[in-house]
């Protein structure tokens, strides 16, 4: 009994201070609809190639896409924004209905695309590899140069936290033991760019 509840409050710590962040996060972030006018104000440098951005809400802006434009004043050629999902199945069949039930790939512009991946809750992810069958379905660029963006974030507590101290300290603790992005997704090391940010929760 102990056991079990001791499990419970570390899975309610982790999915309440998720919740606490992602809505932080959205609250100082850009629609993905309006960053084509942002973009028309401040004209970035262009470079050549793709990059790909992890994000978990496709709506938005990914912050690692802000921060490089904010600080490096660079805009690639094409700009990815991929989002890894997980189904509430063992597997996700990939042979069959591949754009209906592992991969969803919408081109917004000539310069983003929006990419939905599905996996099963037993899988290992793969993100090289949905998105060579991204690159089946249409989606033009080219995986061998192309950039993967990842947005690290450093957790501060709060001084007026949304959850109470002890459990700041547990989510702290979990997120900085939290699987490494990059091998948990196989991206390739040495193709890895990480942004910073400091957050609070």
């Amino acid at each position: 009994m102990a056991l079990a509840a001791g499990l419970m409050i570390v899975m309610w710590t982790w999915v309440r201070g998720s919740r606490i962040l992602s809505e932080k996060t959205r609250r100082g972030s850009v629609l993905l609809s309006e960053l084509a006018g942002l973009l028309k104000q401040s004209r970035p440098h262009r470079t050549a190639g793709a990059a790909v951005f992890l994000t978990s809400d496709p709506e938005m802006v990914p912050t690692a896409l802000m921060h490089n434009l904010k600080h490096n004043r660079v805009l690639h050629e094409k700009n990815i924004m991929l989002t890894v999902r997980t189904a509430n199945t063992p597997r996700v069949d990939d042979e069959k209905r591949l754009d209906e039930k592992r991969l969803k790939v919408e081109t917004i512009d000539a310069d983003f695309a929006r990419v939905e991946v599905l996996f099963g809750y037993m899988e290992t992810p793969n993100v090289p590899r949905a998105l060579v069958q991204s690159r089946r379905m249409g989606l033009d660029f080219d995986l061998r140069t192309a950039s993967f963006f990842l947005g690290r974030r450093s957790v501060k507590i709060a001084p007026r936290s949304g959850m109470p101290l002890w459990q700041d300290v547990l989510f702290i603790s979990l997120a900085r033991n939290a699987a490494n992005a990059t091998d948990f997704y196989h991206i390739p090391s040495g193709r890895v760019v990480e942004m910073g940010q400091q957050v609070t929760v």
